[in-house]
């Protein structure tokens, strides 16, 4: 089966690092993660660099980017303003993000479900010919609230829905929920929506999200999001884990017969690259003293 990787290093991987990478070096990196046959990466979010710095610089890297490589490239925004930027800066794939929990929300975006909601919405119905795909992070744990219900769940993707999107992400943000549960809830909704086309966005606590991964692929899932390294994770959800290791996952993958058109050497180079490029990199500065 054709399984399609999507490397969030880019975004994921390095927004809760305690370094800033330079624009070039994430150009660089970008260049190397396209050239290991990635045909899909995710290399900024459009938020308030006051709140995450390490994404400073979001349309330059998409600018060049888009200069160096063929590869599909994504990018993520959590309001009306984020989409608002990231057309201007050229985007063409637009992930926009809410959260399937208020407390996460709130902590995350600044504001609770509903008024994130309509923020994306006001924007998204601007621009009929952008590519917008959603996603919903805590889709299955919150940090604050706990299991997420099912039916709150398919609200959302009905919200997403009602606004034109049809292709939808959930993420297990933690990396906490066992694969039978996370899958329990994928299922529901799938069975509920079966039109809309879904991928899954796994963080790695337990070691278990390669077991999420195949119960996925069984229910007909076929797109992954994952990052170079196991990098990543949410400086708005304590506790949350890196994600799934780009190259541990498409290991995985090829070993159970899988195609996915990535070569592990020139994968395992950008890896490479990636930790280097973090090791030599500044720190996020301390906040000034009140």
């Amino acid at each position: 089966m054709r399984i399609q990787v999507t490397d969030v290093f880019l975004r994921d991987g390095l927004q809760d690092e305690d370094r800033i990478v330079s624009v070039e070096d994430r150009i660089a990196i970008g260049e190397a993660i396209a050239a290991a046959g990635i045909g899909r990466l995710e290399v900024a979010s459009f938020v308030n660099p006051a709140r995450v710095p390490q994404m400073a610089g979001a349309e330059h890297v998409l600018a060049g980017l888009q200069q160096s490589t063929t590869a599909e490239l994504t990018v993520l925004t959590l309001n009306g303003k984020g989409v608002a930027r990231a057309l201007e800066a050229g985007a063409k794939n637009i992930q926009i993000v809410t959260s399937a929990s208020q407390a996460h929300s709130t902590a995350n975006a600044g504001r609770g479900i509903d008024e994130a909601m309509a923020s994306l919405a006001a924007e998204v119905v601007k621009y009929p010919g952008t590519n917008f795909f959603a996603g919903i992070s805590t889709a299955f744990t919150c940090p604050f609230e706990g299991r997420i219900d099912k039916d709150h769940l398919l609200k959302i993707v009905r919200a997403f829905k009602d606004m034109g999107v049809r292709d939808i992400g959930l993420a297990d943000t933690l990396g906490t929920t066992p694969p039978e549960e996370a899958m329990a809830s994928a299922k529901y909704v799938m069975d509920a929506e079966p039109a809309l086309t879904y991928y899954l966005h796994l963080h790695n606590a337990h070691g278990l999200a390669l077991e999420t991964v195949d119960a996925a692929i069984a229910a007909g899932i076929t797109r992954f999001d994952a990052a170079l390294g196991g990098f990543g994770g949410c400086p708005f959800a304590p506790g949350a884990h890196g994600n799934i290791a780009t190259e541990e996952l498409v290991r995985h993958l090829h070993s159970a017969g899988h195609e996915t058109g990535i070569d592990e050497d020139r994968l395992a180079a950008a890896v490479a690259l990636a930790r280097g490029t973090l090791a030599r990199s500044p720190r996020v500065p301390e906040p000034a003293a009140k």
